[in-house]
């Protein structure tokens, strides 16, 4: 297990990236890999993706792809990973609308009926766990789930939630993330359309997805991983889940996460590795040391000097950013880096 964050739960705090001398797809057994902003952004592989992904399966190492978008199903995500070059059947699809089915299943009773405030994805996982979806609070529903709809679900949707929830149905969130990638940009998450219902009821939903417990749990039903490495790029759900699950995690900066937002990472939000794209997964991780008044990784040094971070010396980016992780998490201990990073990370190109 990696060294993880949670000083109430008996577990130490990280404060330096990992290391590892073998290649990680090769230390590892299963890549539990994030979609969006790591596999493909706006539909489109993401560069080096298709290739790492390949070598990685090649040399053995299982892939399953873990999505919090709850909206298509299994089937539409492995056809479109395989147009994308990435041959993938539907059994390597890990979704959070199944693991809210399942936590849906396990709490009323076999064949009951379910309001569905979503998308496809939702409908299918909850016929595989043998409920019926419904699409109004007049069919009778025993309980309410919800997950990401698409930008065309209609307001009305979310008033069938209300009506449900005010009768007394326990309500169920696929997930809670505020925001997703698009071609455009960043558009309103599930997480968003949860608030709506929230607001409006003043009930609380019980959430499947990443970083929390149930989706971990659904993941390592279906793939059987006994050595999983999470692979994400967003630290308050990838990571965290992974800090949640108690397993190792690998950052990818292809995502929504920048270099800044790392270094002020509070500790379940502190991956096991950092590296540019999903090419780290073929490689080992350098090793940050302590050295005389910081910490060093490659050619770089880095300290907290007048205030702020400081980096000396010079070298591969991705080397200085992890001699600053070091750096930051130290000084932060079990919070967080409030140090100005700006002049740092401007001499690695950030």
């Amino acid at each position: 297990m990696s060294q993880t964050a949670d000083p109430s739960a008996g577990r130490s705090v990280r404060t330096r990236p990992g290391a590892s001398a073998r290649a990680l797809h090769e230390a590892y057994d299963t890549a539990l890999l994030d979609l969006d902003g790591v596999v493909y952004a706006g539909g489109q592989a993401i560069a080096y993706a298709v290739d790492s992904l390949a070598t990685a399966r090649a040399d053995g190492m299982h892939l399953a792809y873990v999505t919090n978008n709850a909206l298509r199903t299994p089937d539409t995500v492995a056809e479109h990973l395989t147009e994308l070059g990435i041959p993938t059947g539907a059994s390597d699809v890990i979704t959070s609308a199944q693991a809210a089915a399942r936590l849906v299943s396990e709490q009323v009773p076999a064949g009951a009926r379910v309001l569905v405030i979503g998308g496809e994805g939702l409908r299918v996982a909850l016929r595989e766990r043998g409920l019926e979806p419904v699409d109004s609070a007049d069919d009778d529903p025993v309980a309410v789930v919800q997950g990401y709809g698409g930008p065309d679900m209609a307001w009305g949707r979310f008033a069938e939630a209300c009506y449900a929830i005010a009768r007394g149905v326990p309500w169920f969130a696929s997930n809670t993330d505020l925001t997703i990638p698009s071609a455009r940009g960043i558009a309103p998450g599930n997480g968003a359309a949860v608030e709506v219902v929230r607001i409006a009821t003043g009930a609380e939903p019980q959430v499947a997805g990443k970083p929390l417990p149930p989706m971990h749990r659904e993941t390592i039903l279906r793939t059987g991983a006994e050595r999983p490495l999470v692979v994400g790029d967003r630290l308050d759900t990838d990571i965290e889940g992974a800090f949640n699950g108690e397993v190792d995690s690998l950052l990818v900066l292809t995502g929504v996460t920048d270099a800044a937002q790392l270094l002020a990472a509070r500790p379940e939000h502190r991956p096991t590795y950092v590296d540019a794209d999903l090419r780290g997964m073929l490689t080992g991780q350098r090793e940050v040391t302590a050295v005389d008044g910081g910490f060093g990784c490659g050619g770089w040094t880095a300290s907290v000097r007048g205030g702020e971070l400081a980096l000396d010396g010079e070298g591969a980016a991705l080397d200085g950013l992890r001699a600053l992780c070091a750096a930051a998490w130290t000084e932060a201990g079990d919070g967080v880096c409030a140090l100005d990073p700006g002049k740092a990370l401007a001499r690695l190109g950030w």
